[in-house]
């Protein structure tokens, strides 16, 4: 599918699910949940979804030097992931998400980021090299900003194209996105970022307008059935989303991101990229579990033929 060289620079998390029948409020104990521990993170994720779909992935990334840390490591190396820029830091633990799932795939997270906030400037210049050699570079913010800041312009400087993935959702200092060749918020992290209340095509339209006006280059919306909305100088599009039945939405951000960078570091228009973006994003809604859920090549060639 790809032979994209992506660069990776964010968290690595262990995820500790409880699915039950539904989410707990506040003070209340829901009992007759399931519990597994997949692995997680925004940054493993999107690893993961790319190099699970051909692409040739190196990770710069933080874990603790625990138990943890090194089972991350290996999962990596078992899914062709170069973990050279990886780095063990003695003094933070590797990151932890718990995740609470009910049974209509509806999910919320709480999580103690420990060694991706440890996570320095210097160490993403020790993977100078990989960066500016990548096809595409994928950043989110479950990393220090200055991080992110410091990767974007070592990118944009060496004409890498950078996609960001603003999640989860926090304000982006002003000198960000002019460095960002693809912004890719869903709904709630728009209207984060503009202010906008995104509720619709009209109003998604506006927030990537503003977006746009901040400096990004090209703006995708995520909206989740409803599609994904595409705005840039040369596209003007809502590319349609694909009806499954869902399981678990805990990844399929983050599945959507690998997709789409998988994709343009193939070579693809950014639409097309975007279909195959969506079509990932929605056969790991289909699974439970963050990394366990990411389709491989095969998985998404069958399903594109079926939607074809």
């Amino acid at each position: 599918m790809s032979t994209a060289k992506i660069v990776v620079v964010g968290s690595v998390n262990t995820d500790m699910v409880v699915k039950s029948e539904r989410i707990p409020g506040p003070g209340e104990t829901v009992t007759g949940g399931t519990f597994f521990m997949p692995a997680g993170g925004k940054g493993a994720n999107q690893a993961v979804a790319a190099a699970r779909l051909g692409a040739q992935v190196t990770l710069v990334a933080k874990v603790g030097d625990d138990m943890f840390g090194r089972q991350a490591i290996e999962n990596f190396q078992k899914e062709g992931i170069l973990t050279d820029h990886i780095a063990l830091d003695s003094e933070n633990a590797t990151g932890v998400a718990l995740i609470l799932v009910d049974e209509a795939g509806e999910n919320c997270i709480s999580v103690a980021p420990g060694a991706n906030f440890a996570i320095t400037p210097a160490d993403v210049d020790a993977a100078a090299d990989a960066i500016r050699n990548a096809d595409v570079v994928l950043l989110q913010l479950e990393i220090p900003m200055t991080v992110v800041e410091h990767t974007a312009a070592l990118a944009a400087e060496a004409g890498a194209p950078v996609v960001l993935d603003p999640a989860p959702a926090a304000p982006l200092p002003e000198g960000l996105l002019p460095n960002v060749a693809v912004l890719t918020p869903n709904e709630s992290e728009a209207e984060r970022l503009t202010g906008i209340a995104v509720e619709d095509e009209g109003s998604a339209r506006q927030a990537a307008a503003a977006l746009l006006e901040a400096g990004a280059r090209q703006v995708i919306i995520t909206l989740g059935t409803k599609g994904a909305l595409v705005i840039g100088p040369e596209i003007d599009t809502l590319v349609p989303s694909f009806e499954v039945k869902a399981a678990d939405s805990t990844a399929a951000g983050d599945a959507f991101n690998g997709g789409l960078a998988a994709a343009l570091g193939s070579g693809d228009t950014l639409e097309d990229a975007v279909r195959q973006a969506a079509m990932v994003g929605a056969l790991s809604v289909t699974k439970m579990g963050a990394q366990p859920s990411l389709p491989t090549a095969e998985e998404l060639q069958q399903f594109a033929q079926e939607n074809a």
